[in-house]
């Protein structure tokens, strides 16, 4: 499809397209609607040949919002807003490396960013200036055909439910012992290192209406409402359907990609097959809000507590 001079190149029958016509560097207003419109149209955009300066990426993002600060990782000195990426000679994905000393590879499970924040992530922009030859590619899985696909009935029994999201494991491996920031600004309760919140199993996205299972492996620990064992076996379920491949779509990486991302009804994955070869970028990450479930039957949002 081409509408103005902007192409839009659909990636999959779920999720995800690939946009050129815009230099992210010099949108105007009607530049930032139509990428918007798109951006929740598609859940996941791919953007190529793109050139913006750390300023330039910072602004991008405050196009969709106010930036969200990581509570662990630190930016590069006065860019407080930059989450870095790099993985090279000495990265590893194993958790018994890393614990010996190898540099982390980021986001090799599946994820929604920072879930365990009391209000996630709406959207994440990230832009690769140097990728491997081959692989380092990244899967993304849309919650709405997750949710779309599951039976009536079983819609409705995961409507009713809350989740525990946790960054204790993912954190201490990835940044050791090392206490949270300012842990008040991400509603960190005093007696916890790291960032804790109850969110719905079924959210509503706050722009489109549309309903996305809200639950990954990165940072879900348990369904509130059920036993252990219960809670297990249906998180271990829901984690499985969500991963099903007709959900997905794979990008491939080129230096000076920029994707973004609706982290409000999708989850991802970084895939880590170039080991000694250079992967490295810098995202910014746009504040949400706290997720809420509308019932179909409801006029009014269910707003949780976390």
């Amino acid at each position: 499809m081409t509408t103005q001079g902007i192409s839009v190149t659909k990636l999959s029958g779920h999720i995800g397209a690939e946009i050129s016509g815009l230099d992210l560097a010099h949108l105007d207003d009607h530049d930032v609607e139509t990428l918007h419109a798109l951006f929740l149209d598609h859940q996941v955009l791919v953007l190529r040949d793109q050139q913006l300066s750390r300023d330039q990426h910072i602004a991008l993002g405050r196009r969709f919002g106010d930036l969200h600060i990581h509570p662990m990782a630190k930016g590069p000195e006065g860019y407080p807003e930059i989450f870095p990426i790099e993985a090279g000679q000495n990265s590893s994905n194993d958790p018994k490396a890393i614990r010996s000393g190898k540099q982390a590879v980021n986001g090799g499970h599946w994820h929604s960013d920072v879930s365990c924040d009391a209000q996630p992530p709406l959207g994440s922009i990230l832009y690769l200036h140097e990728v491997p030859d081959v692989g380092g590619d990244t899967l993304f899985a849309s919650g709405y055909a997750a949710y779309d696909a599951l039976s009536p009935a079983m819609q409705a029994f995961l409507e009713g439910l809350t989740a525990v999201h946790s960054g204790e494991a993912t954190y201490r491996l990835y940044y050791g012992n090392q206490p949270a920031q300012d842990r008040s600004r991400f509603g960190v309760p005093s007696d916890k290192p790291y960032p804790e919140a109850v969110h719905p199993v079924v959210r509503t996205h706050p722009e489109t209406g549309r309903k996305s299972l809200f639950v990954n492996r990165g940072f879900t620990r348990e369904i509130v409402e059920l036993g252990h064992a219960e809670s297990q076996a249906l998180l271990e379920f829901l984690y499985r359907h969500q991963e099903t491949p007709e959900f997905q779509v794979r990008v491939h990486w080129a230096p000076n990609t920029v994707v973004l991302w609706d982290n409000r009804c999708t989850q991802h994955r970084a895939i880590f097959d170039y080991a000694g070869q250079v992967r490295r970028g810098e995202r910014v990450t746009i504040k949400g809000d706290r997720p809420f479930l509308q019932r179909s039957d409801d006029t009014s949002p269910w707003q949780l507590v976390g």
